[in-house]
């Protein structure tokens, strides 16, 4: 035969939980008890507790854990949410900082201006046997081209002089580059990070809120991947 549990009454001066939710309209958030509920159940309990059978020590103890637990929870959910407002403020202070700084962008545009050399860096994690330097202008077509020997292992500057291959000075304007190398035998073909002067800094629209520099020749890169800062 099954057998329900029915609902014991409680001695007196003693409510359940549902009744005194009902009583005082406290608002369970996800049916989970809050800190201010916690703690009027507990004095409760110990007020009107049974003298001769009263809560054992280690219940006892027990409890004033979870109070201290839930106590130190909620302080910590506060102190994190004021930690990542601050630092939701540093991040604006560091992008706002690099407008009109050179940044090192990943496949960004070379702007000439001036006449002035336009640098460029790939990196080489095995070295290359040898490295070759392309540059196109706004149109696809092919300006320049420069051939360097073999590199050691680490960080390859590159650097444009704005001149095209018979000698003639390019108009200032944005271009492309591309570098191809060989490496132990093998074909490679590295990202080029080129300087882009940074315009503008915003992280509207981004679903991680992300900070993002938009930079000369319409290109936006994430903040967190600059790895080169340069005047």
């Amino acid at each position: 035969m099954t057998t329900t549990a029915a609902k014991a009454p409680l001695p007196n001066g003693i409510v359940s939980y549902e009744d005194y939710v009902a009583k005082n309209k406290v608002k369970a958030t996800n049916n989970a008890m809050d800190q201010g509920a916690f703690l009027t159940l507990f004095t409760t309990q110990l007020k009107n507790q049974n003298p001769l059978d009263p809560v054992k020590n280690e219940a006892f103890v027990a409890q004033l854990a979870q109070f201290s637990q839930l106590e130190a929870t909620s302080s910590m959910k506060t102190s994190m949410e004021t930690m990542v407002k601050s630092l939701e403020g540093d991040k604006m202070l560091a992008g706002a900082a690099l407008i009109g700084r050179r940044v090192a962008v990943p496949n960004g545009p070379l702007t000439l201006l001036g006449g002035q050399p336009v640098e460029a860096n790939v990196d080489l994690p095995t070295g290359a046997d040898g490295v070759q330097m392309l540059v196109f202008n706004d149109q696809g077509q092919q300006v320049r081209k420069q051939i360097f020997g073999a590199q050691p292992i680490g960080t390859m500057k590159l650097s444009w002089d704005g001149m095209s291959d018979s000698g003639a000075p390019m108009p200032d304007g944005t271009y492309t580059t591309q570098v191809l190398a060989s490496s132990m035998g093998k074909a490679i073909q590295p990202t080029v990070n080129s300087l882009a002067t940074v315009r503008s800094v915003s992280n509207a629209g981004t679903a991680d809120n992300a900070w993002i520099l938009e930079v000369d020749g319409g290109k936006s890169v994430n903040m967190t991947d600059v790895k080169r800062i340069a005047y």
